[in-house]
């Protein structure tokens, strides 16, 4: 009874680390970038020792600036995984989640231009562990991506339908 039950939990295991894996993989390439922006910089951090992974989109939005001009907001968790940072380059989406630790909630704002993100504006990346975010820091993320479409002359972010 104890082995079937383990199995099960096993197998549980499996099918929710493959479903987070489609969820990225389902993420159109330009909101990709932002993940991968965000793991980056995680990963730099030297208080950072275990690897994460995407886990789910929380809020998307976008405008659409005219000639391939594209602003994108996009909020979502990170799951951190077993595997220590630096050791899992040729396929990160292996490394299991890991519950014993809290979720990382992120906040990415960017231009892409023809499916490339630009420079300038300077991407814009807000991760904290999620017990630790306050409602003062989802303020402060939304102003700043607010001001960087504003700043082009394009209509707000925030205005866009959420997806």
């Amino acid at each position: 009874m104890a082995a079937g039950l383990l199995l099960l939990v096993c197998a549980g295991a499996v099918l929710y680390s493959a479903e987070a894996q489609d969820l990225y993989n389902e993420l159109p390439d330009y909101y990709k970038r932002g993940v991968d922006l965000a793991l980056e910089q995680l990963s730099s951090h030297a208080g950072v020792h275990h690897h994460f992974r995407f886990l789910k989109s929380l809020e998307k939005s976008e405008i659409e600036a005219g000639f391939g001009v594209r602003y994108l907001y996009h909020h979502f968790y990170l799951k951190p995984t077993r595997c220590a940072k630096g050791t899992v380059e040729s396929n990160p989406q292996r490394c299991p989640f890991r519950s014993d630790r809290p979720l990382m909630d992120c906040a990415v704002c960017y231009k892409t231009s023809g499916d490339l993100m630009e420079s300038n504006p300077k991407p814009y990346i807000h991760c904290i562990q999620r017990p630790r975010l306050t409602q003062e820091m989802t303020t402060t993320r939304m102003d700043h991506c607010k001001k960087m479409s504003y700043n082009s002359g394009a209509p707000t972010l925030l205005a866009v339908s959420k997806g």
